[in-house]
C-alpha cells in the first residue's frame, strides 16, 4: 500500500484534507460516518493500478478536515461534494460511497446525475428502519419525563436524564460525537432517502455484507429493488466494511462494471 499522504485544500472556506493519486478515469470516494480517507485506501489501492485516479476527501468533521461552521444537514454535505468536484474541475466521475457516503450518493445520483457516470455503493445508509413498538414506547416515556422536568425548572436533572438515556440507548456514532457534529448526526440520521433512491438516474452497483448489523442486508435488497438500474453483490462472511474485508474481489467486480459499455 502506498503511503497515505494528505494534502490540504480550501473548499467553501473549510480546510479539507484529501488523498489524490493515480492516473486514469476519476473515481470519487466518499467514506462513512466516523471514518476518513484511510478506510478507503485499501480499496483505492487495488483500483489505481487498473487505470483510475482516486479522489478521497476527508469529509467535514472527520479525519483531518475541519468541522462545518454550523450543524449541517445531508444536503449541506452534498453541496460540499459538488464544490469539491468543481475545485478539481471534474465534470463527471465514478462515485463510490460507503455507509454515510452512500447517503450522499443516493442524493447525487438522483439530483445531480450529470456529474456521476456510474455509482458504486457499499453497505449504504439512507433507509430508516421502522422503530419497534417497545422502543417507541420507551422513547415516548423518556421525552415525557424529560420535558416535565424542564417545565418544572429542574434543567439539571433533565440534562442528567438525557445523558443517561443517550449513553444507554444511543448508537455508538451518536455517543462518539458532541457539539456541532452531534447535532449534524441527528439531522443526517433522520433523513429517509428511499424517495431519492427511486430517482437515481445512473447505473448502480451495490456491495453488501451478509453479516452487516449496522445497515442490514435487507436494506441492500430494498435499494436493489428501488434504484431503477441496480445490481447487488453480496459478500458472504463480511460485515459493515465488506469492501475492505474482500477488497481484492470488490475491486475486480468494480473494474468489470466500469469497463462495460465503454
Amino acid at each position: 500500500m502506498a503511503e497515505n499522504t494528505l494534502a490540504f485544500i480550501q473548499i467553501n472556506g473549510i480546510n479539507t484534507a484529501e488523498v489524490v493519486r493515480g492516473d486514469g478515469d476519476p473515481i470519487l470516494f466518499l467514506h462513512g460516518w466516523g471514518a476518513d480517507s484511510s478506510l478507503i485506501l485499501p480499496l483505492a489501492d487495488q483500483l489505481i493500478p487498473l487505470g483510475y485516479r482516486a479522489y478521497i476527501p476527508d469529509l467535514p468533521g472527520f479525519g483531518q478536515t475541519d468541522e462545518p461552521p454550523t450543524a449541517w444537514t445531508i444536503f449541506d454535505y452534498v453541496d460540499f461534494v459538488l464544490a469539491y468536484l468543481d475545485y478539481h474541475q471534474l465534470e463527471q466521475v465514478v462515485l463510490f460511497g460507503h455507509s454515510f457516503g452512500g447517503r450522499l450518493g443516493l442524493i447525487l445520483g438522483a439530483e445531480h446525475s450529470r456529474r456521476v457516470s456510474k455509482m458504486i455503493l457499499a453497505n449504504a445508509a439512507g433507509i430508516r428502519p421502522k422503530t419497534p413498538i417497545a422502543q417507541q414506547a420507551r422513547l415516548k416515556t423518556y421525552k415525557s419525563i424529560r420535558d416535565g422536568l424542564t417545565a418544572m425548572g429542574a434543567k439539571g436533572l433533565s440534562d442528567w436524564l438525557r445523558n443517561q438515556y443517550n449513553t444507554r440507548y444511543g448508537s455508538s456514532d451518536f455517543n462518539n460525537t458532541s457539539g456541532i457534529m452531534r447535532q449534524t448526526f441527528i439531522q443526517v440520521i433522520n433523513q429517509d432517502l428511499l424517495n431519492y433512491a427511486e430517482r437515481v438516474d445512473v447505473s448502480t452497483l451495490l456491495f453488501w455484507g451478509d453479516q452487516d448489523e449496522e445497515t442490514p442486508l435487507w436494506m441492500g435488497e430494498t435499494l436493489e429493488k428501488t434504484i431503477p438500474d441496480a445490481g447487488l453483490v453480496v459478500l458472504e462472511g463480511t460485515g459493515h466494511y465488506s469492501y475492505i474485508q474482500k477488497n481484492v474481489k470488490t475491486a475486480q467486480v468494480i473494474n468489470f462494471f466500469l469497463k462495460q459499455n465503454q
